[in-house]
């Protein structure tokens, strides 16, 4: 990153970077601080205030734009979700990563609902989505389509996530119930299982977590 001598600050080396953020914050102010070693017992400081953006500066697209927009093909199915903000944080995360479709499944609330608007927040708007009595009728429907079915679940034969490849092909993401995970009737159905990693005692992500988690490996990572 170049930087601009005249507008740093030479410091002394054994004043840490610490109190200057102290002091930043003693201000009311916050301070992005780049500490850049020079040579040995002196450091640059160069400061710089942040801005939060403002709505009209984050290039959204209209909901009439977005909706005929080419979108990734990937559909995500709900196996009987039972949280409505679970339901509504998936719709506003498909939203932002352009998804195709949503399914929505047996027990899963379907919009328009209060409690899923809260956080969906107009996504419902503007992710196309469909209701199915049995999430087996919805994974018939994505496969008798082209689609490859993943189970997003801890199976026996499931992969990580960091090492599943994703190439932009057709696929369907099966999320599953709060308790009891993916339907047992759709196991043979799906071509693959990935899993996130974890590392504490818990092994279980809340599903919306999980999909937003799901979702941003896939769409950065892709080949």
């Amino acid at each position: 990153m170049p930087v601009d001598l005249d507008s740093c600050q030479r410091l002394n080396a054994k004043r840490s970077p610490h109190s200057y953020l102290n002091s930043a914050k003693s201000a009311g102010k916050l301070i992005l601080l780049f500490i850049i070693k020079i040579k040995r017992g002196s450091v640059l400081l160069l400061q710089r205030i942040m801005r939060k953006l403002k709505t009209t500066e984050l290039n959204r697209q209209k909901p009439e734009e977005y909706r005929y927009k080419e979108k990734w093909p990937v559909r995500i199915i709900l196996d009987n979700v039972r949280s409505l903000h679970n339901i509504g944080s998936v719709f506003r995360t498909a939203d932002a990563f352009s998804v195709e479709a949503i399914y929505l499944c047996g027990i899963c609330a379907v919009p328009p609902n209060k409690e899923i608007h809260k956080t969906a927040l107009g996504a419902t708007e503007t992710v196309a989505w469909e209701y199915f009595e049995t999430t087996d009728l919805a994974v018939a429907k994505v496969l008798s389509e082209g689609y490859t079915v993943v189970l997003v679940e801890q199976t026996d034969s499931s992969i990580s996530l960091t090492d599943f490849i994703y190439a932009g092909e057709k696929i369907a993401l099966v999320f599953g119930n709060e308790i009891d995970g993916v339907s047992d009737s759709i196991l043979p159905l799906a071509a693959a299982a990935v899993e996130i990693p974890q590392f504490g005692t818990k092994h279980s992500l809340n599903i919306s977590v999980c999909a937003g988690i799901v979702m941003y490996e896939l769409f950065t990572n892709r080949k």
